[in-house]
């Protein structure tokens, strides 16, 4: 019996061509929530870019890849920040690099060292507003860095992390932007730190995901949902294959494992 559902976000719970959760999904989640199984989300973004699904009435919150995890009642289980050594290397690299950008995420803000089209684009495209421009070698306390989005392509992800960030690890779910957490982190951590927390095992937990940074946690819970929209590597490692999130592919699959 599954006890226990992880939803990704962007392109899982929302649609990239709507910004909004399909009406099939809040039946479904009403539909969990009379069975008392309770969801979470499990997202690369921060904990203060979540406000506008908020009102699905979630039962915690997997935010950073699984760097900080919050409950219902705004408790802070779990968080972890990027080490020092890496920021510190990464903003040498930057002054070496001026083309680069990259965000920092911290419990309190999200700000960019810069801004340009194609960052803007990106924005735009989630739906989230452009982050501040921060000088980070100013009044920033760099200890507080708990995510860091950078602006590489794949091709270059490799050789940057093994130079630049060594004691971190990328991930990402789109092209534009990889998601620099610490070494071993992961939605799969976080899903453990909500299982402890609510005392529920494995075998009762299910999730759904589209990107790469979701295929930890596809490949962990006991079901793992790949949505028609995800990317190839995220199906190949998935449990079972839905149809898109425009094609009302969170309600198709619960009542495919008779969960609604």
């Amino acid at each position: 019996m599954i006890k226990a559902i992880f939803f990704d976000i962007d392109g899982t719970l929302l649609s990239f061509k709507t910004h909004q959760v399909p009406e099939s999904t809040q039946q479904a989640f009403q539909l969990l929530k009379e069975k008392n199984i309770k969801v979470f989300v499990s997202t690369g973004r921060s904990y203060n870019q979540l406000g506008h699904i908020r009102y699905l009435d979630f039962d915690g919150y997997i935010t950073f890849n699984g760097g900080y995890c919050v409950t219902k009642e705004q408790e802070v289980i779990y968080k972890n920040n990027i080490p020092q050594k890496d920021i510190r290397s990464l903003l040498d690299y930057a002054k070496k690099r001026e083309d680069l950008t990259f965000s920092f995420m911290s419990e309190k803000e999200i700000s960019l060292n810069q801004v340009t089209p194609e960052v803007f684009q990106m924005y735009q495209q989630v739906n989230v507003p452009t982050p501040p421009v921060r000088d980070y070698e100013k009044d920033f306390d760099l200890d507080s860095v708990m995510q860091v989005n950078v602006f590489i392509n794949p091709e270059e992800e490799a050789e940057f992390m093994e130079n630049v960030m060594p004691n971190s690890v990328a991930s990402r779910w789109t092209p534009v932007f990889a998601d620099v957490n610490p070494m071993g982190q992961s939605k799969k951590i976080g899903i453990d730190v909500f299982l402890d927390h609510f005392n529920f095992s494995l075998e009762e937990t299910m999730s759904f995901g589209d990107g790469g940074n979701d295929i930890t946690m596809l490949a962990h819970t006991h079901i793992g949902i790949a949505m028609g929209n995800a990317n190839p590597e995220v199906k190949e490692i998935a449990d079972y294959i839905t149809d898109s999130v425009d094609e009302n592919g969170i309600w198709n699959a619960l009542k495919h494992f008779n969960i609604i």
